[in-house]
């Protein structure tokens, strides 16, 4: 993706024809006396929101999965092994 930097100034002028070059892909920086302010870049609509409950049966948790390590591996995990 190419980043092009533009003042304040020639940006006003030329917003429109900026949003469109944004919207193709491209990143447009906008400064202020050489500053970067903010970032024009291509607009992506957020995915469909996610249906929860799609791996039902498909995932098994074990009874123990929270019981506590075994000492070895524990003092592995503290820095101790």
């Amino acid at each position: 993706m190419s980043e092009i930097i533009y003042n304040l100034y020639e940006a006003k002028t030329s917003l429109s024809r900026l949003v469109d070059r944004a919207a193709n892909g491209e990143e447009i920086i906008l400064s202020k006396a050489g500053k970067p302010l903010a970032k024009l870049v291509p607009f992506h609509r957020s995915p469909e929101p996610r249906q929860p409950g799609g791996w039902e049966g498909q995932v098994r948790i074990s009874e123990d999965f929270d019981a506590p390590l075994p000492p070895d591996i524990q003092s592995a995990f503290e820095g101790n092994g």
